[in-house]
């Protein structure tokens, strides 16, 4: 095989994107404070200083809408005041009826994703995983040095000899900033404070490329520089670009969503599947119908690098995993407050999360 660079981007917390992630998924984390069985689908969109935040809810739960979507501007570090505009409207009576008769039924129909790999030890591709490790990074720097701002973005380009990672070729980052700070000082602070902590120095050669703020000044950002919406980064939150995406986004929707849910069973499955040495990589396809408890198909893919037949996989798949929505929602205990840690950084290969954990596959 030729020689193969693959790129995946990651964003802070301060991207106008992900402001209307955490609004939606911390809009979710108190209704299911107040009230587990809450169905939510309420989203945000930010201008400026304009935030609306508009949906479905089916809860009990009495939320303050306004003071959450200000609580995450101000938690993130915008100084600069907002206005909330509240549209949320209780869920149809139809949806709801598919969802709850007797046995806990998708949300919606769809497909959805999972995917794993040895790459990393968080079991992700490479890219990916360090793009978010160095927005992380760039956040933790940037709270702690005042000469930067919420707003920021980074990439990561891997090359690949015979499907094996060889190198970085090529580092972004772009950071929103001050007028304090001139590019000559940025660029030395992101790459001794940022990059260098971070990137394995093996991968590293005299030709790996440093891209830091390559517009150049970015002062203006966050809403005042780009608008935001929820559910934009999905190819951020999965796997940078290099499995699928499924046909709708994570923040905002509750368990019964398997837009969300599955997926992350899904990729529950696929890190199993090789932490238990079944493959190199697998990727795994749901689809669901509205109405119907159990998936209308799932599909296994280890791309050649399984120790048994992709249909052997499957059949020891179906049997140490349940596609069900009502098993998926209980085995990962989906309703609770969680799904803030989800926001940033990515949804997958942070060890803390339910669907991250090890479970032990019989063939």
């Amino acid at each position: 095989m030729a020689n193969v660079f693959f790129t995946s981007e990651s964003v802070t917390s301060g991207h106008p994107d992900k402001i209307c992630d955490l609004i939606a998924d911390s809009i979710l984390d108190e209704a299911l404070r107040q009230d587990p069985n809450a169905h939510m689908a309420v989203e945000a969109t930010i201008k400026d200083d304009l935030i609306l935040v508009y949906g479905e809810a089916g809860t009990t739960a009495v939320i303050d809408y306004e003071g959450i979507a200000l609580g995450v501007l101000r938690d993130i570090g915008f100084t600069e005041e907002y206005h909330v505009l509240t549209k949320v409207n209780r869920q149809s009576a139809e949806i709801n009826q598919a969802v709850n008769h007797g046995t806990v039924s998708a949300g919606d129909q769809g497909i959805m994703f999972g995917y794993a790999s040895d790459e990393t030890e968080d079991l992700m591709p490479y890219a990916i995983d360090t793009a978010h490790k160095l927005a992380k990074r760039l956040e933790e720097v940037r709270r702690s040095d005042p000469r930067l701002c919420p707003d920021g973005k980074t990439q990561v380009t891997a090359e690949y000899e015979n499907d094996v990672l060889k190198r970085v070729d090529a580092i972004v980052v772009s950071t929103q900033h001050t007028s304090a700070i001139s590019q000559e000082e940025l660029r030395d602070l992101i790459i001794r404070e940022v990059i260098e902590p971070i990137v394995n120095p093996s991968l590293i050669d005299e030709s790996t490329r440093y891209l830091i703020n390559p517009s150049g000044s970015f002062i203006l950002g966050g809403s005042w520089g780009d608008s935001g919406t929820t559910g934009r980064k999905i190819v951020v939150d999965s796997y940078g670009g290099y499995a699928p995406i499924g046909g709708g986004c994570f923040s905002s929707k509750d368990p019964t969503k398997v837009d969300r849910s599955a997926a992350y069973y899904a990729r529950y499955a696929c890190r199993n599947i090789v932490a238990n040495h079944l493959a190199k990589k697998v990727q795994i396809q749901l689809s669901y119908a509205i109405g119907d408890p159990e998936p209308i198909s799932v599909n296994v893919n280890t791309f050649g690098t399984g120790v048994i037949s992709d249909d052997d996989l499957l059949k020891a798949v179906l049997k140490n995993f349940n596609f069900s929505v009502a098993n998926i929602i209980e085995e990962l205990d989906l309703r609770r407050p969680i799904y803030t840690k989800t926001t940033n950084y990515g949804h997958f290969g942070k060890t803390d999360l339910p669907w991250e954990q090890f479970k032990k596959i019989d063939l």
